[in-house]
């Protein structure tokens, strides 16, 4: 009987071997030593692209994304040219191996903070090639719909109305891989999100989230989520929660980000 969603495997063996800074910040950080890196597929300035040393998903293929050269540091304190040249890199070559007709899928993402699913604090992303899958990796318009923040250069930033899994969500719809403009529309409202939920959002007592990006009809979609206990009732029976106090949220990120 065909199974209805895609299963990969863990190598265990390789993951006990992970380097781990974020719950033991003094360990050893492999990013902060560009020099010893090795598989590099490509560099731009302090931003490097690199072959997954600790390739974990059984049959797949992994990069990691180095963000920058500082380590505590993350999106929020870029500047806007770095954000952008960052983005410019990741989606060229995460645009690259989606056309490159080898795999049946390609994600990219990014892990932030202890619940995200990340073991190095030095900001990266990851970028996942899959030559085989069982089932299509889906992801519906519907899940980027929501009550609107703003828009800037044809790029809306939303709160998801219908959450991909619950409670909140940060939408940014639809960005034009090959204008400047909505790139810069999309770096900059990936690093309000980021902001906002980190250092805002309950008190600023939010320290994990994931970016998400996908492709629907040529064009970037990407959510942002912070990360805590997921429901219980989408864990258990896939029913998606939205939380009922969106336009007040949505009224605060206008206040802090856009008031002026």
């Amino acid at each position: 009987m065909a199974i209805p969603y895609n299963i990969i495997d863990f190598d265990m063996q390789i993951g006990k071997n992970k380097p781990e800074t974020i719950r033991h910040p003094d360990n050893y950080c492999p990013f902060c030593h560009p020099e010893e890196l090795t598989d590099i597929i490509d560099k731009d300035g302090p931003i490097i692209l690199l072959r997954n040393k600790y390739n974990v998903l059984s049959g797949t293929e992994q990069f990691v994304l180095i963000e920058t050269d500082i380590c505590h540091s993350d999106m929020p304190d870029y500047s806007a040219p770095h954000m952008e040249r960052l983005l410019r890199f990741g989606l060229h070559h995460w645009q690259r191996l989606l056309q490159s007709g080898k795999y049946d899928d390609v994600v990219f993402f990014k892990n932030y903070g202890p619940l995200s699913g990340g073991t190095i604090r030095h900001p990266h992303m990851q970028i996942v090639a899959f030559p085989h899958l069982e089932q299509p990796l889906s992801a519906l318009p519907e899940e980027f719909a929501g009550e609107i923040i703003t828009c800037q250069n044809g790029v809306e930033f939303n709160i998801s109305t219908t959450p991909r899994i619950g409670f909140w969500e940060l939408n940014i719809i639809p960005a034009e891989i090959e204008s400047p403009a909505a790139i810069s529309a999309l770096a900059k409202f990936l690093q309000i999100g980021t902001d906002y939920f980190t250092r805002h959002f309950h008190q600023g007592r939010i320290q994990s989230y994931n970016i998400f990006f996908y492709q629907l009809k040529g064009q970037v979609y990407a959510k942002i989520m912070p990360r805590f206990a997921t429901p219980p009732l989408y864990v258990g029976y896939g029913i998606h929660v939205c939380p009922t106090n969106i336009p007040e949220a949505v009224a605060e990120i206008k206040q802090l980000y856009f008031s002026t």
